[in-house]
């Protein structure tokens, strides 16, 4: 755990050089905070941001912490960030409430707040004296909703048999909406696929093949899993072909990243809600630029999001998966 800390520390501290932040102590520095590199779709979202700020003429320096569920550290480390006055905070949260304290502390320093991939809640941030400048990101509930479309066109929507939900981790409003989208979709388009469990897998994969056999052991029948992110979807894959169902059981992830890419090309995982990171990294930029420049940015962007299947990534037809990273 410490020698993966290290790594990612080291990764940080490399973006940070090669971003110029030894530039011009008057210059703007942007403050870049992540969840954690070890998971492709945050190593996929700092790329559009170092492009991003690239095209943009920016400087950023970024941090990142050891996993998805290192929510105390993430706030010391937002906190440490704020000793380099950065000119914006750009922020993934790990929930809802973690970073309040550190982004309030920021506001009152003048210094703008920016919410990527819809991990903060407007009205508790709100509550808590935070004002976010702008929200950047997919829209989670319809990415659910368009798991759930996708898995029923498949079926059909006189399918019939036990639906498992791996959830993200608890208090996570991003997983909860990808979770729920899915979940009320299904329930609307075919009722006759049955939520039988819907779990936190705290975003990751051991967790999610654990939950996978023990619905297994209850629901031997199951015909579908739906997990909140790739690094899930993919232990839920190991863990349906350990058992010896995975050609049996449909299994579909959200995020699109590198990893669940090569398993759909490999006919394993069978697909994945693509929210495009690349491409909310980039324009996260490009929009806080805009509003250190004093311009007006709308108060949510949603990027689009399309369901990669192996047809999909054959037939490379499709003109956003230039974004896919």
């Amino acid at each position: 755990m410490k020698l993966r800390a290290l790594l990612i520390g080291v990764a940080a501290a490399a973006v940070a050089i090669s971003s110029g932040v030894s530039a011009q102590a008057d210059e703007a520095v942007y403050g870049v905070l992540l969840k954690t590199l070890s998971n492709p779709f945050w190593g996929a979202m700092e790329k559009g941001i170092h492009d991003g700020a690239d095209a943009a003429g920016a400087k950023y320096f970024m941090q990142a912490v050891e996993s998805d569920q290192a929510a105390e550290p993430q706030l010391n480390t937002c906190n440490t960030m704020l000793e380099r006055k950065p000119a914006v905070m750009i922020t993934a949260a790990i929930n809802s409430t973690i970073l309040l304290p550190c982004l309030k502390q920021a506001n009152d320093m003048g210094i703008p707040v920016v919410d990527l991939d819809a991990n903060l809640d407007h009205d508790i941030a709100a509550k808590a004296g935070v004002k976010i400048a702008f929200t950047i990101g997919s829209d989670n509930t319809a990415a659910g909703r368009q798991g759930a479309d996708w898995l029923v066109g498949k079926l059909g929507k006189d399918a019939k048999g036990p639906v498992l939900v791996i959830e993200g981790l608890a208090g996570n409003i991003t997983g909860q909406k990808r979770a729920q989208g899915f979940r009320d979709e299904l329930a609307k388009a075919a009722p006759g696929l049955n939520v039988v469990a819907s779990l936190p897998g705290d975003w990751d994969g051991q967790k999610a093949a654990n939950i996978t056999n023990d619905t297994l052991t209850r629901n031997p029948d199951l015909v579908a899993i739906f997990c909140a992110n790739d690094t899930m979807a993919l232990g839920a894959v190991e863990a349906a072909y350990a058992a010896g169902k995975g050609q049996q059981i449909t299994i579909m992830g959200v995020d699109g990243n590198v990893d669940a890419v090569k398993s759909i090309k490999a006919g394993r995982l069978n697909a994945s809600v693509a929210q495009l990171p690349y491409l909310v990294g980039k324009q996260a930029v490009e929009k806080a630029k805009a509003v250190l420049a004093g311009q007006t940015v709308d108060e949510y962007t949603y990027v689009p999001t399309l369901v990669l299947t192996k047809q999909v990534l054959e037939e490379n037809k499709e003109p956003m998966l230039q974004y896919v990273k």
